[in-house]
C-alpha cells in the first residue's frame, strides 16, 4: 500500500475533503455517480435484496453537477441527497451503509460521469488506506441500474478465489424505459454489436476483448492505484480506464452475475449507449451498421504472424507485412507500424514480453483507428450478423 498515499496525494485535495465513515471499514465499496436522476431509489432497493458476502459493504453515491448545469437538474440532485440519506437512515446496517456525496460547480471541461465516477473511487481508495485495507474491492455502478441477486457475492468470492485478479466484468442486459418497441429494438441491436465487437477481437487474438460498460465492472483498489486512477472524461472513461486495467494482469467475466441498465436516449455524452441508440433510430431501415467481418479477418492474419516478427530484422518484417491485405500495408505506412514492432523487438528479452509490448502499441484504441481507416475505403460497413457465434467461423 506504500504506493497509495502518493496517489492520492497527486489528486485535487477539493475532491477529497470529505471521507468516507471511518467508523464503517468497508471491504467493497459500490460507486454510483449521479446526475439528475428521478429513479434512484430502484438502484438502491434492489442492492438491498442482493445476497451479502460476508464482510462490510458501503454503497457511495456520487451526486454531481457542473457549473453549466441547469437549475432543474440542481434542484434535482439535491433532492436526491436527501432521500438518500433518508434511506440511509432506514436500511444502514452493521454490514451494509449507503452513503451520499454531493458535488457542484463542477469545472465545464470536466463535469460528468467520468469526473464523478473518479471523485468516488479516489475516495474509496483513501478510506481502504484509513482502514489499512489492502483488499478492498471497488465495484463500478451507475443511477439507473439494477443487478442479479448474487451480484455482490459473485464478485466478491472472485477475488478471494484468485488473490491475483485484478478486475471483473459483469454480463448486462438493458431495460426498456417505457417498454418502447422501438427502443427495445435499437437496445438490442446494440447489445448485439457490444458482444459482436468483443467476439471479434477475440477471434483475432487480441488478449483484451472484454466489454467495456461503466456500469459492468469492478477493480481491486491497489490495480486502480497502479493504473493511474479512472479519467476525468465527460464520456468513455470506462473504456480508457479499462484497457490499462486489463493490459496489467488478470481480468474474469462474470458471466452469470448481471446489470441490468436503463435503455433510454441521452445527450449528456458525445458518444455510447445514449447517441448510439439515436443513430439507430435515425437509420432509414433502423438497423445498426458495423464493422466488415473481413476487416477483422485482415487484422487476424496480421496479428498470427506477430511472433515470427520477433527478433528479426525491419527488412524481414516490413517484407511479410507487404503480402498482406492492402489495408494493413497501407495502415502500416501511415501509422508507423514498423517503428512499434522494432521498438517491441529491442526492449524485449522473451517472446511473452514482445507479445506484452506489441499489444501495448497495438492496443483498443488502435484497433478501432484501423477499423474506421479501412472503412469505406477498403471496406463496407454491414449489418450485424442476426446470430453471431465465433465457433462457427
Amino acid at each position: 500500500m506504500k504506493h497509495w498515499q502518493p496517489y492520492i496525494e497527486r489528486q485535487k485535495p477539493e475532491y477529497l475533503q470529505t471521507k468516507f465513515p471511518s467508523d464503517f471499514a468497508a471491504d467493497i465499496i459500490v460507486v454510483i455517480p449521479c446526475y439528475n436522476e428521478k429513479e434512484l431509489q430502484l438502484t438502491l432497493q434492489n442492492l438491498c435484496t442482493c445476497a451479502m458476502p460476508k464482510v462490510k459493504t458501503m454503497v457511495a453515491v456520487i451526486i454531481n453537477s457542473g457549473i453549466k448545469s441547469g437549475e432543474e437538474a440542481v434542484v434535482q440532485n439535491r433532492k436526491t441527497y436527501n432521500e438518500v440519506i433518508e434511506f440511509a437512515t432506514q436500511n444502514n446496517t452493521d454490514t451494509l451503509c449507503f452513503f451520499p456525496l454531493i458535488f457542484e460547480n463542477l469545472p465545464r471541461k470536466h463535469a460528468g460521469v467520468g469526473l464523478a465516477r473518479k471523485i468516488g473511487m479516489d475516495l474509496a481508495v483513501k478510506h481502504f488506506l484509513n482502514t489499512q485495507n489492502p483488499n478492498g474491492i471497488i465495484i463500478s455502478l451507475d443511477a439507473d441500474c439494477t443487478v442479479s441477486p448474487n451480484f455482490l457475492t459473485n464478485i466478491f468470492a472472485a477475488y478471494r478465489q484468485n488473490d491475483k485478479l485484478c478486475c471483473t466484468v459483469q454480463n448486462f442486459h438493458h431495460r426498456v424505459e417505457n417498454n418502447d418497441p422501438q427502443l427495445k429494438n435499437a437496445i438490442r441491436q446494440y447489445e448485439q454489436y457490444i458482444r459482436y465487437f468483443s467476439q471479434m477481437l477475440r477471434f483475432i487474438g487480441f488478449p483484451y476483448y472484454y466489454h467495456t460498460i461503466g456500469s459492468a465492472f469492478s477493480v481491486s483498489a491497489d490495480t486502480y492505484v497502479r493504473v493511474g486512477g479512472m479519467g476525468r472524461q465527460q464520456g468513455g472513461e470506462d473504456f480508457y480506464f479499462l484497457q490499462k486495467v486489463f493490459a496489467l494482469g488478470k481480468s474474469e467475466y462474470l458471466e452469470n452475475v448481471f446489470v441490468y441498465p436503463m435503455a433510454r436516449y441521452s445527450d449528456r455524452i458525445p458518444f455510447g449507449t445514449g447517441p448510439a441508440l439515436q443513430k439507430i433510430i435515425d437509420e432509414p431501415d433502423r438497423q445498426m451498421r458495423t464493422y466488415h467481418f473481413d476487416s477483422f479477418l485482415a487484422l487476424k492474419e496480421f496479428f498470427n504472424l506477430r511472433q515470427s516478427f520477433f527478433k528479426q530484422d525491419i527488412e524481414f518484417i516490413q517484407q511479410k507485412i507487404s503480402l498482406l491485405h492492402p489495408a494493413i500495408v497501407r495502415f502500416s505506412e501511415e501509422t508507423n507500424v514498423l517503428s512499434e514492432i522494432e521498438d517491441s523487438n529491442q526492449n524485449s528479452a522473451t517472446l511473452l514480453t514482445f507479445e506484452k509490448r506489441f499489444f501495448h502499441h497495438f492496443n483498443a484504441f488502435k484497433i478501432i483507428k484501423y477499423l474506421n481507416f479501412a472503412h469505406p475505403v477498403y471496406f463496407s460497413l454491414e449489418k450485424l450478423p442476426p446470430n453471431f457465434e465465433t465457433d462457427k467461423i
